[in-house]
Parts: C-alpha cells; sequence; structure tokens
C-alpha cells in the first residue's frame, strides 16, 4: 500500500516487497497471497524461516483490511499475530489464504490457512488488525 496515495496498490511495498509477496486477492471476504521460496527465506537447516509465515500472514490480512476501510479514512495496521508451524516448506510457494473472524469497528481478526505447492497446511495464523484513522 501507498501511504502517500491512500490507495491499495497491486503489488506490494514496504516489507511485504522486501520479503517477495505476491497478491493474488485482497477480497475482505477471501484473501489470497504468496511467496516464492528463495534462499533469503530459508533459516540455516534449508526450510522457511517461521518469521516469513508470520509475515506473509500479517501482510495479508492487513492488505485486504486497508482495502475495505480506506474509503472511510481508515487505516490497518498488525496487532496481534499468532502463528503455529506444523509442516516445513523449503521449495516452491508459500501459499496463504485469509478469512475474516471479526470485522469490528477498530478490529479485525482474521483466520489465515498457509499451504505448500501440494495443499498441505503448513501453518496456522490468527492474526488482529488494528483499525483507526488516518492522521
Amino acid at each position: 500500500m501507498s501511504a502517500s496515495m491512500g490507495q491499495p496498490e497491486t503489488t506490494p511495498s514496504g516489507f511485504a516487497e522486501e520479503i517477495g509477496v505476491e497478491w493474488i486477492s485482497l477480497d475482505p471476504d477471501d484473501a489470497r497471497a504468496r511467496i516464492k521460496v528463495e534462499s533469503r527465506h530459508l533459516q540455516p537447516f534449508g526450510i522457511v524461516h517461521g518469521g516469513v509465515f508470520a509475515s506473509l500472514a500479517e501482510s495479508l490480512t492487513s492488505a485486504a483490511t486497508y482495502g475495505a476501510v480506506r474509503e472511510d479514512g481508515m487505516v490497518s495496521m498488525g496487532q496481534a499475530n499468532d502463528t503455529t508451524f506444523l509442516r516445513p516448506i523449503g521449495e516452491g510457494y508459500i501459499n496463504a489464504s485469509a478469512t475474516p473472524r471479526h470485522r469490528g469497528r477498530t478490529t479485525w481478526v482474521w483466520d489465515v490457512e498457509i499451504t505448500n505447492d501440494d495443499g498441505q497446511t503448513c501453518a496456522l495464523a490468527r492474526v488482529t488488525i488494528a483499525v483507526r484513522p488516518r492522521r
């Protein structure tokens, strides 16, 4: 997102861009994104670092929330992120699908499923996004 323009971008910016996030859909009912695994995402044992999973979940849910609230003069930012790792990913794509569980005036809560290219669940995240007036 471009804070200066106040509009979502078709490509990620900031930290999401740094880690290689690709938006697939920022639909506030079913948001999706992915990251192509590169050596920079791996921890010393050759699997994706857990922080990449958590960052993908938070980036996706923050961007999808912003798309839904920006017309009301609001912005979105991560407030809480609880990511549980179930299965490693070492190659291919890290795929994230997010579904909102709560859409409040000041917070949105999302469930995010992260899968590998075979569709196996590799991580689950519950992300709370704060919704605040734009300053």
